[in-house]
């Protein structure tokens, strides 16, 4: 009952059909055609009147063919093609919603399992349910076994374990102790935990990314565009080789037979399916991709462009010691210089802050109350805290504002982070990056598929980011750029299309420059991030080459269905012209042509030549050696 009141012109036509069949076989031939052409041109002038309110509006009504079809096959008397041209003009949408069903059923699956509930604890009673939209920051939340984090949050229990599958393609659970962020859309595991939101359902993770499906979804890349335009010629080269076969054969028959196997199904949904499968693909991936012309725009990428703190490298560095300066006070030992650093860096955002923070509290040092904190954008930060004004930071900040500055002592794969107190240098601490394990992997995956460009773009000094460049196999270095720099390099260079991956955060401003900009959203930036064209859900680079494979797969499949489906119907046109396939005959070749055009385009939800699988994060690279650190002299931006 739902399938007849879905699709009821579907129905009817089947009806029709059974009672023309039912007619013929009882011997009234006469009856039968005359409900069968009824029947069909009744559903031609349903369609005609379609048509033209969407040519008034500007639209291509392709379906002049098929109404064109109807129309002569009644009039010659070819009563049984004019209905199975009927089911297949009834039937497009059956099948458009078929195709489109199979495309985006792992973007279904994203929109289907949005949290709708949430238990909200109550003083001294049990839980109570509440609509996830009802839930307001700092409110305390229970998560049942096997329950979606309603919203954005931070775990209360000891420890819990998560299924964050659909959110970043990662098929292992994930372990999450006191503290840690949850994420809206992960699948609570067995016991059941207590967490508290840190953010409504409206800006949670989660209804960032059902938006951006949505936004997915209901985009129209520049292929499809194209198929579109290629409709024009398509139905005027069929009228021309009708009408043709009309006039050589003088058999207005022929007409009929020609029109009966020009198709338009492969022009109308092969396409926008093909790119509905492609974005369905890289979501099961933990792969976002905004709209669909970023597909098609990845396919075509020549130039790669990396940021290096936290894309190439870990992002993460360690400690590795305290250089106290020769003129620092007697007072100023290694521990008190990490104090002092940390203190002033806790109200930083920088990745860089997060390791300072981090080395201390191994230590054991508390962290001294500071005021007047200031951040300069790429520079360091500063503060005044109970020993005094403390800046921290790169080595051009920290000489500009202190007397006594050393450059420090750095060994390969080290970094300086620089510490002044009032005035007076005090020392560094030297820290160390590693490199992304899959990242010399990732390169060369992105080069096999036709990068024929890699630069990495930083604000690092050269030495730094020669070090990164070596290590990763990247053709091209710019180095101490500032943020408007990588706007102005990303602009001008020449091999596009240019990818840029980058953190979505502090490289805002050059994703957006780039013609396809790509977030490491593990590392900060919400999925809603308007500045990348694409979000990688899951902190792995290798997920950088996996959309561009994808992109290529993406549109190989779409061109061939296209073509394919126009060549087909162009020989069996052709050949009708020449009286060699009967109306019957021709309507069920057409509805074949259809049905391999959608089945191949299908094929986009596969993963495709182009797409290898690469190393994850935390695998070794293919050549067995253990992760290089990373050398820089300077605190680097994202």
């Amino acid at each position: 009952m739902h399938l007849v009141s879905r699709f009821p012109l579907v129905t009817a036509t089947l009806i029709a059909g059974a009672c023309t069949a039912a007619l013929i076989v009882a011997g009234h031939p006469g009856a039968a055609q005359l409900l069968a052409s009824s029947f069909a041109l009744a559903i031609a002038v349903y369609r005609s009147v379609a048509m033209i309110k969407g040519l008034l509006q500007g639209q291509l009504g392709i379906d002049l063919l098929a109404v064109a079809a109807i129309g002569s096959t009644v009039a010659v008397g070819e009563y049984v093609a004019s209905l199975i041209i009927v089911l297949m003009l009834t039937g497009g949408q059956a099948l458009e919603d078929f195709a489109q069903g199979r495309a985006t059923r792992e973007l279904r699956a994203l929109l289907d399992r949005s949290p709708r509930v949430a238990h909200r604890e109550v003083a001294g009673g049990s839980p109570e349910e509440v609509l996830v939209e009802a839930v307001l920051p700092g409110e305390i939340l229970v998560v049942k076994p096997a329950e979606l984090v309603p919203v954005d949050g931070t775990l209360l229990s000891a420890a819990g374990t998560f299924d964050e599958a659909a959110l970043t393609g990662e098929s292992l659970p994930v372990d999450r102790v006191q503290g840690e962020a949850l994420l809206s859309g992960t699948v609570n595991g067995a016991e059941a935990v207590r967490m508290v939101a840190t953010a409504t359902a409206a800006a949670s993770q989660y209804s960032q990314i059902v938006a951006l499906v949505r936004e997915a979804s209901a985009s129209r890349a520049p292929m499809v565009r194209m198929a579109d335009r290629y409709a024009v010629p398509f139905t005027v080269l069929a009228f021309i080789l009708a009408g043709l076969g009309w006039f050589v054969s003088g058999d207005p028959g022929r007409f009929a037979e020609v029109l009966v196997v020009a198709t338009p199904c492969p022009l109308l949904i092969a396409a926008p399916v093909a790119f509905l499968a492609g974005t369905s693909r890289a979501a099961r991936a933990g792969i976002i991709i905004k709209n669909a012309g970023t597909l098609e725009r990845l396919s075509r990428v020549r130039t790669a462009v990396f940021d290096k703190t936290g894309t190439l490298t870990s992002g993460r560095p360690t400690l590795s010691r305290v250089q106290v300066a020769a003129g620092a006070p007697a007072r100023m030992t290694p521990d008190r210089v990490l104090q002092l650093a940390a203190s002033a860096e806790q109200y930083s955002s920088h990745v860089l802050a997060a390791s300072v923070i981090e080395a201390a509290g191994e230590r054991g040092l508390a962290l001294l109350p500071a005021t007047n904190a200031s951040e300069h954008a790429t520079e360091g930060v500063s503060a005044v805290c109970s020993a005094g004004t403390v800046v921290v930071g790169k080595p051009g900040f920290v000489r500009s504002r202190t007397t006594g500055f050393e450059p420090a002592t750095l060994l390969g794969g080290q970094l300086g982070i620089y510490v002044g107190v009032d005035g007076v240098f005090a020392g560094s601490l030297i820290m160390s990056d590693q490199l992304r394990l899959n990242a010399p992997h990732t390169l060369a995956e992105l080069k096999r598929l036709g990068v024929t460009e890699t630069v990495l773009l930083t604000g690092d000094t050269l030495l730094t980011a020669g070090h990164v460049a070596r290590e990763a196999a990247i053709t091209r270095v710019v180095a101490d750029c500032l943020p408007g720099d990588k706007v102005r390099i990303v602009a001008s260079l020449p091999s596009r299309p240019v990818l840029m991956v980058g953190d979505g955060v502090n490289d805002a401003p050059v994703l957006a420059s780039a013609d396809v900009g790509i977030a490491l959203g593990a590392k900060g930036a919400t999925a809603a991030s308007e500045s990348a064209d694409v979000v990688l859900l899951v902190d792995d680079l290798s997920r950088v080459a996996t959309a561009v494979a994808i992109g290529q797969h993406t549109v190989r499949v779409a061109r061939t269905s296209i073509w394919t489906g126009i060549v087909l119907s162009v020989g069996l046109m052709v050949a009708a012209v020449f009286g060699t396939i009967p109306a019957v005959t021709g309507a069920l070749l057409q509805e074949l042509v259809d049905l391999a055009a959608i089945l191949n385009a299908l094929r986009a939800l596969g993963a495709g030549r182009s797409a290898r699988t690469l190393p994850a994060k935390g695998e070794p690279v293919s050549n067995g050696q253990a992760p290089r650190p990373v050398q820089s002299g300077a605190r680097g931006p994202l």
